[in-house]
């Protein structure tokens, strides 16, 4: 927990900070509305929406009648998904928009019995490690 966490979309037009303290461990969704925003599993954390500041081109889309998903404008990232009813505005955060992230253990999974069966993350299948994709993929700049 830090005292300002920042995170960045794709490409860097979108900047988005979350001071004080708040939970990082991202919860998952499984339902399909977030299987077709996401391509198959959503991971968000929560934080409060006088915590959240944003700077940069967001785009916002009324996905439902109580909440709203925001994506970069120019890049497209996803950045958020927040209620709207007036109940609970804060912010779902999409945790890869932030380094510290990499480190975050899961909170919780709803929809499970929704769950494709690509990100059950069962079973055996192909598997490679950073070096190992990197060295067949010299294109790949390391920022990956």
């Amino acid at each position: 927990m830090r005292d300002v966490l920042e995170g960045r979309c794709l490409c860097g037009a979108v900047k988005i900070g979350v001071k004080g303290a708040h939970d990082p461990r991202p919860g998952a969704c499984h339902c399909r509305m977030c299987q077709r925003w996401s391509g198959g599993l959503f991971l968000c954390f929560e934080a409060a929406a006088e915590a959240v500041s944003v700077e940069g081109p967001v785009t916002r889309y009324q996905s439902s009648a109580f909440a709203e998903r925001a994506f970069c404008s120019t890049c497209g990232s996803h950045l958020w998904m927040r209620d709207t009813d007036g109940e609970d505005e804060g912010y779902d955060l999409m945790p890869g928009l932030f380094e510290a992230a990499l480190s975050w253990p899961l909170r919780s999974e709803i929809y499970t019995d929704r769950a494709m069966a690509a990100v059950r993350l069962e079973g055996d299948h192909k598997r490679a490690t950073r070096d190992e994709y990197e060295a067949q993929n010299p294109f790949i700049d390391g920022d990956v």
